[in-house]
């Protein structure tokens, strides 16, 4: 990270602590303070009495410093809640203002920095999370999420975007951050290349990504972003904010027209900026050793031998506070072992050898457990201003009354829920997906949840879900229930189910709606 930005930003913190004084203080509104406070990675919660900070993890990686920092500062500001992301980050909630304003100043003390964590900024840059491990990836991508993280940092406070910018990287098809439908994705290939998508993404009016460029090596990413910035800033809507992310380009400019713009202007850069990056792949060199498989899948056999991954998901991605200084002690003693944050709001602990996974696999056995279980939600209404449904309350009654039904693992799949049409769980592209909103009934106004069904983000078969109908929170925990026995009688799991009856779903959904169940 270059030092003239970054004691830049280390200035600008003094602007944050003054005007988080003076919003707590009743002299500024909500809404002017959301407007600035984004920019430090930082919202008020519901209520404006309490804030959250947003720790930008490049890569969605955690090496042991920032670990430490994570687990010390839980425990010294006493935070309650802490929430993993779809976006790779970790955020720290209920905090008061003195809090908010230590944290942010000692988090970038510590490597971590928040600056552009909300706001109209570039975002957090997202990787698939075992990249570099994971056994048939085209490669190893980290290296060059982390190498464009730290330049699109460079852009802050000296570009004015319309609006935020997510910038990702995905090393195989399953595309678990969403290469293909984000303002700007890099998708590895086999020949060592990336093929570059662009003006993508979810919320109101979705677009699945434009292949801008094919091929592209990977000492050229740069020149790619600094044309994709240079586009938004160019043709971007500032006047209308509903308007103004990437990918309503594709409606302004057209397709074909933001292809042919892409690439004249990314050929020029290419002859005048001098933008060339090599990194060093990262070497393992860890020995490793067996272990006793446990029962389900949380544990996974790296590519390199001997070595694991322990995959840990917290309900809701909401784990114990007290899980962070725990992980911490344990990983400590343990050589080139690293965590990485996952788009479903898990999280894996990558490099163990056989003895280190036993032991990992230990103190992370509250992970959700079924795959119904280690569903995604956004923080929800509850603490979110934007927010319209309590996302982590709906999932926690689901899984209460699914594991009151005693139903099979794998006859319910793992859903998405958003609060609202934000879709920060990504619910749009879920095998079932949940959108919070509220639905008029015979007895009023009740909160109520779009079901979308059947979205799909792998490679190839990207597709956004179809929504069935709005359905009132207190009927959807047993319309899982219904769903779940339907699949279960059928002696199928919930994918096997979805192709042979895609109808019987509707159907349930009307049964329980209707209150005929």
């Amino acid at each position: 990270m270059e030092q003239s930005y970054i004691e830049q930003f280390r200035e600008d913190l003094h602007e944050f602590y003054e005007v988080t004084d003076k919003f707590y203080k009743k002299e500024i509104s909500v809404a002017e303070y959301k407007s600035f406070s984004g920019a430090f990675g930082s919202y008020a919660q519901r209520g404006g009495e309490r804030s959250m900070l947003r720790l930008r993890l490049s890569g969605g990686e955690i090496n042991k410093e920032n670990l430490k920092f994570i687990a010390d500062s839980i425990q010294k500001y006493q935070i309650n809640l802490v929430h993993l992301t779809t976006c790779q980050t970790v955020q720290l909630h209920n905090l008061t203002k003195e809090t908010v304003c230590a944290l942010a100043g000692e988090a970038f003390e510590h490597g971590i920095i928040t600056r552009g964590g909300g706001g109209d900024y570039p975002r957090n840059v997202m990787c698939s999370p075992l990249s570099g491990v994971a056994d048939g990836e085209a490669f190893d991508v980290l290296p060059y999420a982390k190498e464009a993280a730290d330049y699109l940092l460079g852009f802050i406070g000296k570009v004015k975007l319309p609006r935020k910018l997510k910038v990702c990287f995905s090393n195989n098809k399953e595309n678990e951050t969403h290469a293909t439908f984000r303002d700007m994705g890099f998708v590895a290939n086999e020949n060592l290349t990336f093929d570059v998508y662009i003006a993508g993404g979810l919320g109101i009016k979705p677009k699945m990504g434009v292949l801008a460029a094919e091929g592209i090596k990977p000492s050229k990413i740069l020149y790619c972003i600094k044309t994709m910035v240079e586009i938004f800033t160019q043709y971007g809507n500032y006047e209308k904010r509903s308007a103004s992310r990437t990918r309503f380009l594709q409606e302004t400019l057209g397709v074909e027209e933001l292809q042919r713009i892409f690439r004249e202007k990314l050929a020029g850069n290419l002859e005048t900026e001098n933008l060339d990056i090599a990194v060093n792949a990262s070497e393992i060199d860890k020995k490793g050793g067996t272990v006793r498989p446990p029962a389900g899948q949380r544990l996974i056999k790296q590519k390199q031998e001997g070595l694991y991954a322990v995959s840990y998901h917290p309900v809701g991605g909401v784990p114990n506070p007290a899980f962070f200084k725990e992980l911490y002690d344990a990983i400590l003693p343990m050589e080139q072992v690293k965590v990485r944050l996952a788009p479903d709001q898990g999280l894996y602990v990558i490099n163990l050898s056989g003895a280190e996974a036993e032991k990992i696999l230990e103190i992370t056995k509250e992970d959700g457990g079924t795959a119904f279980e280690r569903s995604t939600a956004c923080i929800g209404a509850a603490v979110c201003q934007v927010g319209i449904g309590n996302s982590q309350a709906l999932l926690a009654s689901c899984i209460k009354r699914v594991k009151e039904a005693n139903l099979a693992d794998g006859v319910l799949p793992p859903i998405h829920v958003s609060g609202c049409p934000s879709s920060c769980s990504a619910h749009q592209t879920a095998i079932i997906g949940l959108r919070g909103g509220k639905k008029q009934t015979a007895d009023g106004p009740k909160d109520a949840f779009a079901i979308y069904i059947n979205g799909n983000a792998w490679i190839g078969q990207e597709r956004f879900g179809e929504e069935i109908g709005v359905m009132t929170a207190e009927n959807i925990p047993e319309f899982f229930v219904e769903l779940g026995r339907a699949v279960e009688k059928e002696g199928l799991c919930f994918t096997e189910f979805l192709e042979r009856y895609p109808e019987r779903i509707a159907a349930i959904f009307e049964t329980v709606e209707n209150g005929k169940v």
